[in-house]
């Protein structure tokens, strides 16, 4: 039986936005077929978005050719764009319009009418679970529904071609998991995916893979087949006792370690080819710990194919001055309320967190963890309850915690429209800095995150990786003693949240506190602690293996961090439903 042609044809595909400059999508010959989801993952830019744009017919190509449904993306882009859905990067939907407008809005653009219309918004409603919502303004919607929308919109008529760009970004794990059957539900005969995601968990769900780096096509295939080229080349160091950041930087160090990630109290470890599987005694893990070998992981072979990841080692951490650890409580919440109108955002939340800890606050969309952040961050008065940071009371003194706090917050918040050198002189003014000590803090985030490049662009033109390192140089600009962190790798690729992370373990170690939410599961493992926060409530808290161990059965002997994430949200439902 013959292949079915393929839906997307690329032939040595290449693009410039300047003469000089190097090309964003460089030589990239693939071939997308009907019936599949192909996954386009990457590091932050790569190339993804513009191919995407490419295809959609968006954009022309500097070089090559474009073919979908066998219509060129040059002389027929209407005819293709008639023929597809895309649903950008950025949510593109209306968010003074309601659920319904949205989808009246791009009907009419689609000149969908009549009976057809009216059953097709019934079939999409239904489909994403949005019926109920109908009536609700989309900048309301918690960032799972927008998603949603953005795909029921993209739906409105069954595209041969549907363009996903990072769907997921910014998505709790029940969501993705959702949005993911939800697609996966809809490919079947002629339609074919394009998935761009930072999640590598949901490329290793595709059927086939396109990886991208500096432009190019680096493989293309299933995600099993690069999988396989690490195996024998991962491991696990077990058994720890020490302290798990320091033997992370440790292992880095080692010649032949090429890329290590924390995995609750393990380190999770790849290795070049031909390298000897260290000796425990060599990161200094402890007397009983032991090394093995674990299956690869579809994300180990991507940091593989790029080359490993940025090592463990921070600058920023480096040149910090160190804060004596005594043990001394630093964030405290005490029964935190904060209710808008009839409705109870962050219901009676109660924790603790001491100097040198990193204290996660995990939970789905629209759980309460911004809501509780701002509380501490003494940006949003609590209705009722207390918060204090480094021994002040949010109540009475907040102005003087939040000299002492660095805030990253969850959506880009530095000035757009000033230029990089222009915000990080903004920030370090506004943190009371001046002369010789301005001029060396300035000129340490500037090469601690590579910035000299960019230092006369626009904060808004960023790619997003620059966006998160100008946030966290900002946050980062007075040496705060404690650190708050708002989903600060959301959307940005695997090795720079490696990149981040090894600068917030270098902090910690200096003794900064740090609170942080995130929806990876795999970097909430470098959490000392974890408050599993739900319906503005804490259903869970203890450290990221405590809280595998709580799931863990016949079923799931060696639950991950997600797997826990749903099953404690699930149980809590139940236990909500049987009261």
């Amino acid at each position: 039986m013959s292949e079915p042609a393929a839906v997307v044809e690329m032939d040595a595909v290449g693009k410039r936005f300047a003469a000089t400059a190097p090309p964003a999508v460089d030589g990239v010959t693939a071939r997308i077929r009907p019936g599949c989801v192909t996954g386009l993952v990457g590091p932050d830019g790569a190339g993804k978005t513009t191919l995407i744009r490419l295809i959609a017919g968006l954009m022309r190509p500097t070089d090559g050719r474009i073919r979908v449904a066998g219509r060129d993306s040059v002389r027929e882009a209407a005819a293709i764009q008639a023929r597809i859905g895309y649903m950008p990067q950025r949510f593109g939907l209306y968010q003074d319009l309601t659920v319904l407008e949205n989808l009246k809005l791009y009907a009419d653009l689609r000149g969908l009418v009549g009976v057809e219309r009216r059953d097709t918004f019934a079939r999409l409603l239904a489909f994403t679970r949005l019926e109920p919502f109908a009536a609700r303004l989309a900048g309301r919607l918690s960032g799972g529904m927008k998603q949603k929308l953005g795909l029921a919109c993209a739906l409105l008529q069954r595209p041969q071609l549907l363009l996903l760009d990072e769907p997921s970004v910014g998505v709790d794990p029940i969501s993705r998991r959702e949005l993911w059957s939800m697609v996966q539900d809809l490919v079947s005969g002629d339609m074919a995916v394009i998935w761009s995601t930072a999640y590598l968990d949901e490329a290793e769900r595709c059927d086939t893979v396109l990886l991208l780096n500096n432009g190019q096509l680096l493989f293309d295939g299933p995600p099993q087949d690069l999988t396989r080229q690490v195996e024998g080349r991962t491991v696990q160091v077990q058994g720890l006792t020490g302290r798990r950041r320091p033997a992370l930087k440790q292992a880095l160090r080692l010649p032949g370690v090429i890329d290590g990630v924390v995995q609750g109290r393990n380190l999770r470890l790849v290795l070049a080819a031909g390298t000897a599987m260290p000796a425990p005694g060599a990161i200094d893990a402890g007397a009983s710990a032991r090394v093995v070998t674990v299956p690869p992981r579809f994300e180990d072979a991507f940091m593989d194919a790029l080359g490993g990841g940025p090592g463990g080692d921070s600058r920023l951490a480096d040149k910090e001055h160190a804060i004596a650890n005594d043990g001394a409580e630093v964030i405290r919440a005490e029964g935190l309320t904060r209710r808008f109108g009839d409705f109870t955002a962050a219901d009676r939340i109660t924790f603790a967190i001491r100097r040198g800890e990193i204290f996660g606050l995990l939970g789905p969309n629209g759980a309460g963890k911004s809501t509780t952040f701002k509380m501490l961050c003494g940006l949003l008065p609590p209705s009722e309850g207390q918060g204090s940071v480094a021994g002040h009371d949010l109540r009475t003194a907040a102005a003087k915690a939040r000299a002492r706090i660095g805030y990253m917050a969850q959506t880009f918040s530095l000035y757009g429209d000033l230029s990089v050198a222009q915000n990080l002189a903004f920030f370090a003014g506004a943190y009371g800095l001046s002369g010789k000590r301005r001029r060396e803090r300035v000129s340490l985030m500037v090469e601690t995150f590579d910035l000299t490049p960019h230092l006369g662009a626009s904060a808004k033109d960023l790619p997003l990786g620059f966006k998160q390192r100008l946030s966290l140089a900002c946050a980062t600009m007075h040496e705060p003693e404690v650190l708050f962190l708002d989903e600060p790798t959301s959307g940005v690729d695997p090795v720079t949240r490696r990149e981040f992370w090894s600068h917030i373990n270098g902090l910690v170690e200096k003794g900064v506190t740090i609170l942080v939410t995130t929806h990876f599961m795999e970097e909430a493992e470098y959490c000392d602690r974890i408050a599993l926060i739900y319906r503005g409530q804490t259903i869970a808290t203890g450290a990221p293996d405590a809280l595998k161990a709580q799931v863990a059965g016949p079923d799931a002997s060696d639950p991950t961090l997600e797997d826990a994430f749903i099953a404690l949200v699930e149980a809590s439902d139940t236990a909500r439903e049987a009261a």
